[in-house]
């Protein structure tokens, strides 16, 4: 199994009313360190999170989902979170928060092709199939 890689993943999720404790999930976040890898993709369905609460504001959920990408992408534009190594930026983002946006657990998974895990992902936990 030396061609598998491990990794960690947590569901990006965004909690209109935290006192109601109810969230649509709206991206993922997945590390490999053996990889070098941290990335985050973010697909937010705006109907699903407005049937939760209609007076939310958009723009404010846009702007603070548009920052996880680039605290994953590390470096200068990511500030000091950014100048972070790789695991400890992924610990900081996933770490519990209070907060309109937050993530799930960190769960860890076994993979061949870390692309095809944040497919997955998406397409299973974040993206609205009807059957």
């Amino acid at each position: 199994m030396h061609d598998h890689f491990t990794y960690d993943y947590a569901i990006i999720r965004v909690v209109p009313k935290v006192e109601r404790e109810e969230f649509i999930n709206v991206g993922v976040i997945v590390s490999c360190d053996s990889r070098r890898f941290l990335e985050a993709r973010i697909e937010l369905y705006e109907s699903r999170l407005l049937a939760l609460d209609p007076t939310l504001d958009l723009e404010i959920i846009r702007n603070y989902l548009a920052v996880i990408p680039i605290l994953c992408a590390g470096g200068k534009a990511a500030g000091a979170i950014g100048q972070l190594p790789l695991r400890e930026r992924f610990h900081w983002l996933v770490a519990p928060r209070s907060t309109m946006v937050q993530t799930s657990r960190v769960h860890t998974g076994l993979c061949r092709h870390l692309p095809d895990v944040i497919e997955h992902l998406l397409d299973r936990m974040v993206r609205q199939t009807y059957d």
